[in-house]
């Protein structure tokens, strides 16, 4: 059994590998607002432990453990924002911060249970993939829309921020997960979207926003 504060790095450990499975020290210390000799300890006990490969001056690696674990701790949180969304009637832009309390609990059957309860979703409310119960992750290709140009249309597959501030900015745009985008225009100096929603107002899209917003072609 690991402790919260332990089951954070895990998370952020996985959260922030790149194509290498790679971490820097820099990099962890940053997400979690940790010192890095903080960080560098807690490395060395992960090492200890098998969690992952460590040593000084060099990138952090998720062993398969490590992983397996920390897909374990995403699936409690993610199968927990979806039963707050679907069961309990809570707004996408609720259910981040109840999750991230109740992914430390261990009780494996109450995830069981909400997992059975839901019928095995493959996605969270923000179109986040939830690990299936062996820690196994499967990451979907979908591409941001600043990716796109005028006269494409996309479907909006997930999103890549889920805090509660850009969630409610999407609210009041009436973009939601399935929604088709049909893109008007797009600028050329700060990539910025003019997008249409069916049949609705054109509205404009910042890069900062369409860099977070993950969709597939239609």
């Amino acid at each position: 059994m690991y402790s919260a504060a332990e089951e954070n790095y895990l998370k952020a450990l996985l959260s922030l590998a790149n194509e290498q499975h790679e971490v820097s020290v820099n990099e962890l210390s940053k997400r979690l607002e940790i010192k890095m000799p903080t960080v560098n300890s807690m490395m060395k006990k992960f090492a200890e432990k098998g969690l992952v490969h460590f040593e000084s001056y060099k990138p952090i690696r998720l062993t398969a453990e490590g992983k397996r674990l920390a897909a374990l701790i995403v699936r409690k949180h993610r199968l927990t924002e979806m039963f707050l969304y679907e069961k309990m009637g809570f707004g996408w832009e609720e259910v981040h911060e109840i999750a991230e309390q109740m992914e430390h609990i261990q009780a494996p059957k109450l995830f069981e249970k909400m997992d059975e309860i839901l019928g095995f979703p493959k996605f969270d409310p923000h179109g986040s993939p939830i690990p299936d119960a062996h820690g196994l992750l499967e990451t979907p290709d979908y591409t941001p829309l600043s990716g796109f140009n005028a006269g494409d249309s996309v479907k909006l597959m997930a999103i890549s921020d889920s805090s509660e501030s850009f969630l409610r900015f999407l609210n009041q745009k009436h973009l939601q997960l399935g929604t088709l985008i049909h893109i008007k225009s797009k600028e050329t100096y700060d990539g910025s979207i003019r997008i249409c929603i069916g049949d609705g107002p054109v509205e404009m899209l910042s890069r900062h926003v369409t860099e977070r917003l993950m969709v597939l072609p239609v």
